[in-house]
């Protein structure tokens, strides 16, 4: 990405002093969408049955609203109880108080509790973020880097509705034809089920790839995750075909913490490899930059916060790393990572979940902001979303996992 101002499309401005603007309340909604039965993604041994959003708004005295979405997967009740606890601290402070961001501690993804603190983090760190480019008048990009650019580019991230044994996989090839037929120019897909329910191998999996080229042609940038879920020759295997193919970038192909395994597949292809999307913190990327072990970051602010994200990007551009996003989620937490990306210069794209349903976007004002795969940024304040009245309403909250184990 390179970062350019303009002139054309100046950002809006109605600014207001937050010199003495106080914060008076800090509140935590959360919704869900149940997927239909043909709604409902497949990946692995684990099902989706549906949908969760968690968002903070933070209230000042005058008048100014800020919002920030938290990466759900954090177990919305844990990430509102973490909210309220921290709310005393931030109740009455100046909202440009630097003291009042809390940071994320580093805490483990394995389980949702360990994980809920960061994730209230990230949420309260975006909210603030977008009431404080509110108040200045600004889009949080352009309150981050003034030369931050103008619009940033979104790619379809989903293929994971394919079962191997059912329609050895249509369905996949369906999806991106759809998703390529909607604007986007760059997709990413999984990996599908289970490969041992079915026998799949490396080979097997790069054919899929190959029909699916065939399907959308050469112009269209394809992606691969591989959700963390192949073992090191596995993943070798497939990063060498992808690699053939000319594949975008290849995330997660080995388990989470295997750094070793990771630099031994970076270095062997040109392919560019991805990982990081449960870091929370600069200190946990630290190793995996000086190493070498990944050529894309892939920080979520609805994990780590933007504060976060913007110190792991800057540091990412040391060592010639980009940076692609996590976002799995809705469009506030989108939002929160495209302004991000289009402040840095080393900010490629930000990821769309094609999977999430229509709570990605149905939760906010005015619906989606995606347009042949782009969203302006500088048309509007702070993050440029609102949550839609009665969001907990229209989409009441059901509590429990967002997924089922499949067992074949």
């Amino acid at each position: 990405m390179t970062a350019t101002a303009t002139t054309e499309n100046p950002a809006p401005s109605r600014k207001q002093s937050t010199a003495a603007m106080k914060i008076t309340d800090v509140t935590t909604t959360h919704a869900t969408r149940m997927h239909g039965l043909d709604e409902q993604w497949f990946t692995h041994t684990f099902r989706s049955v549906k949908a969760d959003m968690t968002v903070v708004t933070i209230t000042t005295d005058e008048g100014v609203v800020g919002i920030g979405e938290a990466c759900a997967y954090g177990n919305p009740v844990q990430i509102e109880d973490w909210v309220s606890w921290l709310a005393p601290t931030l109740i009455g402070a100046e909202l440009d108080d630097p003291r009042i961001v809390p940071r994320p501690t580093g805490t483990s993804f394995a389980r949702p509790i360990e994980s809920a603190y960061d994730y209230a983090v990230a949420a309260i760190d975006c909210a603030l973020w977008d009431a404080r480019a509110r108040a200045a008048g600004l889009p949080v990009s352009r309150l981050i880097n003034p030369d931050a650019d103008d619009s940033v580019q979104f790619y379809a991230s989903g293929g994971v509705r394919y079962d191997w044994r059912i329609d050895d996989p249509a369905q996949l090839v369906d999806d991106i034809v759809g998703y390529v037929a909607a604007g986007y120019s760059a997709v990413k897909f999984r990996l599908g089920t289970h490969w041992g329910w079915d026998g799949v191998t490396p080979d097997r999996f790069l054919r899929l790839f190959d029909q699916v080229r065939a399907e959308v042609g050469d112009g269209i940038g394809l992606a691969v995750d591989a959700n963390s879920r192949l073992s090191r020759e596995e993943a070798q295997a497939v990063a060498y075909g992808l690699d053939e193919r000319g594949a975008l970038f290849f995330e997660e192909p080995i388990a989470k913490r295997d750094i070793e395994g990771y630099i031994a597949i970076t270095n062997s292809v040109g392919l560019r490899i991805s990982g990081g999307e449960t870091f929370t913190t600069l200190e946990q990327f630290r190793p995996w930059l000086e190493r070498g072990a990944l050529n894309i970051a892939q920080p979520d602010a609805g994990v780590c916060g933007i504060t976060e994200l913007l110190s792991i990007g800057a540091m990412a551009e040391r060592y010639g790393v980009d940076i692609v996003p996590h976002s799995w989620h809705n469009g506030v937490m989108a939002m929160a990572n495209a302004h991000a990306v289009a402040a840095l210069p080393n900010g490629l794209m930000v990821e769309e979940s094609r999977a999430q349903g229509p709570l990605v976007w149905d939760s906010v004002e005015g619906g989606s902001r995606v347009v042949d795969g782009r969203v302006t940024l500088t048309d509007d304040l702070g993050l440029g979303v609102s949550v839609i009245d009665g969001l907990a309403d229209t989409y009441p909250y059901v509590e429990g996992h967002y997924g089922v184990e499949v067992y074949r």
